[in-house]
């Protein structure tokens, strides 16, 4: 069964077809790496160029040996209004195995974290633990794809070199020069939202992540503007704080700018940054590969849409699955609290391949 090459959210975006030109890119310069064979692909299309579409796929962090992918359809099919059917065969059943960090290995590293918080330093770390998911037969990626777009029409569906999920946070959209992004951070199940909008240590932690989007905008855009207040945002499975993000391109970057410059937030990363991902490097127990990081497409125009690979699973060499989840770690966090934060954010990949924790 071909491996979907899809990206969709609210019934709009691009699936691919025929033969994939494909590009792959390691260490710190793997953006302008990615941005110069980019070119180079357009540069050889010619008359073909302006249908070009590249599906993308990059690392949460650039010292992954996972690398970034972009891949280039033959044809980049326009999905405007219904997701179209993709899949043709059952899911096979499938079973549920520990990931390199257990449970309890989580709850120590969020206690650890907290006591660092409180000592100064560090002010938020955003900590994942992994599970795998073993199925018991070949997966039809599409079919997989189709159970999250019907299970989640709100959310980024994509499936891209082997990356799929249904992602509730958009990391960037151009448009003609119009820039929107969302922000999510503050985590509760469905119908908390009042308690969220009440939890200082979620209030906390969002205003990081919106620091970190509109300071990362600010040299780009004009017309920076972002929602007054967080608001609350109701999903299948959760409850997030949420604020929308707008601008307009002011200095000609194209929608991989904004990426680089975007990536990563202070919602899946912390802050400060650099201190944030020290300690993730330290305490996460395997690399996160492309687990919270871009996941998108663009055009030759600069216009695109990215998501942050959230509510995903990778596709490993021997056939598994590997999800990860995570959650914002703060001074006054609850270790209990902070698993259980997790073990919601898993249910949507986990419920698309039948499957529960």
């Amino acid at each position: 069964m071909p491996a979907p090459l899809v990206f969709v959210r609210q019934g709009r975006g691009w699936r691919g077809e025929g033969p994939i030109e494909r590009g792959e890119f390691h260490g710190p310069r793997l953006y302008a790496e990615a941005r110069a064979w980019w070119e180079a692909s357009l540069a050889h299309r010619e008359s073909a160029r302006e249908a070009a579409v590249a599906f993308g796929a990059f690392p949460f962090d650039t010292a992954s040996p996972v690398g970034a992918s972009l891949l280039v359809p033959e044809r980049a099919v326009r999905i405007d209004g219904a997701v179209p059917h993709l899949g043709t065969s059952p899911l096979p059943a499938a079973a549920l195995r520990p990931g390199a960090m257990s449970g309890t290995a989580y709850r120590e590293a969020v206690a650890r974290l907290a006591d660092e918080i409180r000592a100064g330093g560090v002010q938020k770390v955003v900590l994942a633990r992994d599970v795998l998911i073993e199925p018991q037969g070949p997966v039809d990626e599409a079919a997989l794809v189709d159970r999250l777009a019907a299970a989640h029409p709100a959310a980024s569906v994509f499936a891209v070199d082997g990356l799929i999920g249904a992602s509730p946070e958009t990391l960037v959209t151009v448009h003609d020069g119009h820039v929107t992004a969302r922000v999510l951070a503050g985590t509760a199940a469905p119908g908390e939202g009042t308690r969220l909008r009440d939890s200082a240590k979620d209030l906390a932690e969002h205003a990081f992540a919106v620091d970190s989007v509109l300071t990362a905008l600010r040299p780009h855009l004009a017309d920076l503007r972002s929602s007054p207040e967080p608001f609350v945002l109701e999903l299948p499975h959760l409850t997030h704080l949420a604020t929308d993000v707008a601008g307009t391109i002011a200095d000609g970057a194209d929608v991989l700018d904004l990426v680089e410059a975007l990536h990563p937030t202070a919602a899946v990363a912390g802050a400060p940054t650099s201190l944030a991902i020290d300690r993730i490097r330290e305490l996460e127990a395997i690399d996160r590969g492309r687990y919270a990081g871009p996941v998108g497409w663009m055009n030759a125009r600069g216009d695109g849409e990215w998501a942050i690979a959230l509510r995903c699973a990778q596709r490993e060499a021997d056939g598994r699955f590997r999800a990860f989840a995570g959650a914002g770690i703060m001074a006054a966090s609850d270790p209990a609290g902070e698993l259980a934060e997790t073990a919601l954010k898993l249910r949507p990949i986990l419920e698309a391949f039948g499957v529960s924790a």
